[in-house]
């Protein structure tokens, strides 16, 4: 009886040890997190970008190109797979273009270092490495952190970052104050150290590969009228006031003004195509919107969608406001 008890529990101990070899700490996740990390040469992913607001969403399609030292080229399309804007960083600059306009833009921006961006993979390693104290959770399949992140604003806190066992991130969540999902980022593929050229950051190629067709470089232009969109996000002690049409050199336009505690002034204009596709010098930084690119300062923020240029600016709105009604104006929300 007593041999029978010793071998069960000498069995015991090699299953306990063996168990346990399997199990990495926190620790030894963030060290390895670290490593990989550091050894990533390039990366492609495929991801899926949604946002939500007010039990609306919004559903995007997001395509990624990294190349070491620091080039990045971030494809954005909706569900149709129109609309199509990037994002570049290339020795030259950080870049923004709209083929379908023929625009491009470039930034005297430090984007994407410049705070967190759910879509990057570097950003979520930073933001876990970074944070003193995240929340860990090791599961079957995948871990789990819980931090900080590093936005201009209070109301996007903190985030969820599921990573694979292999460390390429599966999905991310950012939440309001009030642990509301705000922003959710799905990877539905990572391709670790591809071998990606480096015209794929370059602007003149991407520009003219995005402008196939005649029909997607006129798109804009066959638009016969403006139409008028309104912001559905509600800002507290903040109404519309007046609506006002306008004619100018360039075509019609609408100047939407908001008063209240927050005033703010939305203009809405035609978009006209470019006749030179050279980058044009713009101020602020890039700014992901979901639907479009924009460019965003301390008290504006600016991008097209579907034909139309908008111009929002405020002296008293945040930029987190300034985006969250930049994002309801898009008049694709669905339910």
């Amino acid at each position: 009886m007593k041999k029978w008890s010793a071998l069960c529990l000498g069995a015991f101990l090699i299953m306990a040890l063996l168990s346990g070899c399997g199990t990495k700490s926190e620790k030894d996740v963030i060290n390895d997190l670290n490593k990989r990390y550091e050894n990533i040469n390039s990366y492609t992913t495929d991801a899926v970008m949604t946002f939500q607001h007010n039990g609306k969403k919004q559903i995007y399609q997001v395509n990624i190109s990294y190349k070491k030292p620091n080039f990045y080229k971030v494809a954005l399309s909706d569900g149709k797979k129109e609309n199509k804007q990037m994002i570049l960083k290339n020795k030259e600059g950080v870049f923004v273009l709209t083929p379908e306009l023929n625009k491009s833009y470039r930034f005297d921006s430090d984007w994407p270092n410049n705070r967190s961006q759910a879509y990057l993979y570097h950003s979520l390693a930073k933001d876990i490495l970074n944070d003193p104290n995240p929340g860990f959770t090791a599961k079957d399949n995948h871990y789990v952190f819980k931090t900080k992140t590093n936005y201009n604003t209070t109301q996007l806190a903190n985030q969820s970052i599921s990573l694979k066992k292999d460390l390429t991130p599966e999905n991310v969540q950012i939440k309001d104050k009030d642990q509301n999902v705000v922003v959710s980022v799905k990877f539905k593929t990572f391709k670790v150290n591809p071998s990606i050229a480096d015209k794929t950051f370059d602007v003149k190629q991407n520009m003219t590969a995005a402008r196939i067709s005649k029909s997607q470089t006129t798109a804009a232009e066959n638009k016969t009228s403006l139409k008028l969109l309104y912001p559905t996000a509600v800002i507290s002690g903040t109404k519309l006031a007046t609506v006002k049409p306008e004619s100018t050199q360039i075509g019609d336009r609408y100047v939407l003004k908001y008063a209240g505690k927050k005033p703010f002034t939305l203009i809405e204009t035609k978009s006209q195509t470019a006749l030179s596709s050279v980058p044009t010098l713009a101020t602020g930084n890039p700014e992901n919107l979901g639907f479009a690119i924009g460019s965003i300062g301390n008290k504006s923020l600016s991008w097209s969608h579907n034909g139309t240029d908008y111009y929002l600016a405020s002296d008293k709105l945040t930029q987190n406001e300034l985006m969250t009604i930049a994002q309801s104006v898009n008049g694709t929300l669905t339910k």
